[in-house]
């Protein structure tokens, strides 16, 4: 059995559950699930598909309180795949919300993304179940500020194009590690742009509740939301963009990353 959940509830479920602890996998999800595209493929297959044949169950909590609007869709989405992702596979999944403290509308689509919902103690079915209608929502690019950082590129402008980002990236109070993040993620769909989507496109870069948006639009389209296990040779771009950056929201035409700030991003 695997607990993914926010650090301070790993200590209190440890202490309940007592000498049937050490049988529990408790994984940190602030950390292990910072990126609500890795949850999946790095959180809850990596821990059942390393497990013998059998009955495996998993608790994850991918929404808590702190969650920021540019992460809430992106796990929205998350949600709404996990069924479809163990189609075929005995492996019950728990999935606890903060009923008081979430907003209304991440608790809505709770309920479009669970087809039973555990409330008072009591289970029934979720009349609002519809997964598919909630990845359709949320897999749309978000409107971006009008005082975002723009820059075009096609192929002689890559050089510069991921200098652009990770130079307003700072700006905005990126540091260290977290500016060799955006450097390859932005060189990693920049290049994919050219590559797969027509040769060129436009990167935005803002500053949005203490985190770093870069955003890349090209004429392409990502229509598959899983992850690329069987992704031909030079066609894991978004997939190593996805396992590194906190945030991945792909939508029509357009790939977004996002980090988050070492100190509250400035605008301006």
């Amino acid at each position: 059995m695997a607990v993914a959940v926010p650090a301070e509830r790993l200590a209190l479920l440890a202490e309940e559950l007592g000498r049937y602890a050490g049988a529990v996998r408790f994984i940190d999800m602030t950390q292990a699930g910072r990126n609500p595209g890795r949850i999946i493929p790095g959180v809850l297959r990596a821990f059942a598909d390393a497990q013998p044949p059998g009955r495996v169950r998993i608790i994850g909590e991918p929404i808590w309180p702190g969650r920021t609007a540019t992460e809430c869709p992106a796990c929205a989405q998350h949600e709404a795949l996990i069924n479809a992702a163990f189609h075929g596979r005995p492996v019950p999944a728990l999935c606890p919300h903060d009923a008081a403290r979430l907003e209304a509308t991440v608790l809505a689509d709770a309920l479009a993304t669970h087809p039973h919902v555990i409330d008072g103690g009591r289970q029934r079915a979720s009349a609002a179940y519809s997964p598919d209608d909630v990845v359709t929502r949320c897999n749309q690019p978000m409107e971006p500020p009008s005082g975002a950082a723009t820059a075009h590129f096609s192929a002689p402008e890559l050089p510069a194009v991921r200098h652009f980002a990770v130079q307003r990236a700072r700006e905005l109070g990126l540091g260290g590690g977290r500016l060799e993040d955006v450097a390859l993620a932005v060189a990693e769909l920049t290049t994919n742009s050219v590559v797969h989507g027509g040769g060129s496109g436009t990167l935005r870069v803002w500053g949005q509740q203490r985190q770093v948006v870069c955003e890349v639009r090209d004429r392409g389209r990502l229509v598959d939301l899983r992850w690329p296990g069987g992704a031909p040779r030079g066609g894991r771009g978004r997939a190593r963009v996805a396992a590194g950056e906190s945030a991945r929201r792909p939508g029509a035409a357009a790939h977004r990353s996002v980090c988050p700030a070492a100190r509250p991003a400035r605008w301006g």
